[in-house]
């Protein structure tokens, strides 16, 4: 892809209003000297097949976010082998007419862990609470971690149960939070707590020592979730380096150049390490 096949630019979820993604792209765009805007678009699900096929017809890209990942995977002509083992898509586009999606959501988690770890461990024990689209996205990574095992848990036990079916690195399922968390070594949010509010997928006091606490939402001043485990001595951090890193290769996936990642840090006034 050309920048000049890009029509516009977006991202679709419901709600959108508090996502900075606006923010780091509109300013990795002035830095790469494009002259697109890019925007979010509030798109309530039963809206969205119309709007997607509205966007089509303009060439439009974009990122999709909450609670759209799989209804938009479904719809792409075309994905990426990421977005085929994901089964969800956070990056579209639009090639010869037809919608194609890839998941960087992958490669966004492998950064954040990286951030919170270190490094990408060895024999992981990773509890992952949520079986949505971002779960997907954290299992297709985490399976090529070596030695992993994960402990999935998930309010409604048939989506967990799906999901696990789909990835043999899930070795456990756990009805509770709670269980899920005894023993790991890593655990990972994917659900929406805390976005809004200031519900914890589960107690900071459950967590064993020493485990690294990865939330994928991100809120300014760090999650409830994340301060609390902080203020444990944990190592944690919330999903804004997933974000930024996921933005990143989805603007490389639109403009097939490198992204300013500097100034997208910068427009998000994050401290890097």
């Amino acid at each position: 892809m050309t920048a000049h096949d890009v029509g516009m630019l977006v991202l679709l979820g419901h709600p959108v209003r508090q996502s900075v993604s606006p923010l780091f792209q509109n300013a990795a765009l002035r830095a790469a000297g494009l002259t697109l805007t890019y925007e979010a678009l509030d798109v309530e699900p039963g809206a969205l097949g119309d709007r997607v096929r509205a966007l089509v017809a303009r060439r439009a890209a974009g990122n999709v976010t909450i609670p759209h990942k799989l209804a938009v995977a479904g719809m792409c002509a075309t994905l990426t082998p990421l977005a085929q083992r994901a089964g969800a898509v956070n990056t579209f586009w639009v090639e010869q007419g037809a919608l194609a999606g890839d998941n960087t959501d992958v490669g966004g988690f492998d950064e954040l862990a990286r951030r919170v770890l270190g490094s990408i461990p060895l024999g992981a024990r990773v509890a992952l609470l949520g079986a949505g689209g971002a779960a997907a996205a954290v299992l297709t990574a985490v399976e090529r971690w070596p030695g992993a095992h994960v402990t999935l848990s998930n309010r409604t036990a048939a989506r967990a149960d799906a999901l696990a079916a789909r990835f043999p690195v899930v070795d456990r399922i756990a009805r509770h939070p709670s269980d899920a968390v005894r023993d790991c070594t890593v655990v990972v949010n994917a659900t929406p707590a805390g976005m809004s509010d200031d519900d914890v997928p589960v107690n900071v006091a459950l967590l064993p020592d020493a485990v690294g606490v990865i939330d994928l939402v991100h809120r300014a001043g760090d999650t409830p979730w994340v301060r609390n485990a902080k203020a444990r001595g944990l190592r944690a951090a919330d999903g804004l380096a997933m974000l930024v890193e996921q933005g990143a290769l989805a603007f490389e996936r639109w403009f097939g150049i490198e992204a300013p990642r500097g100034a997208m840090w910068e427009a998000v006034c994050d401290p890097r390490p």
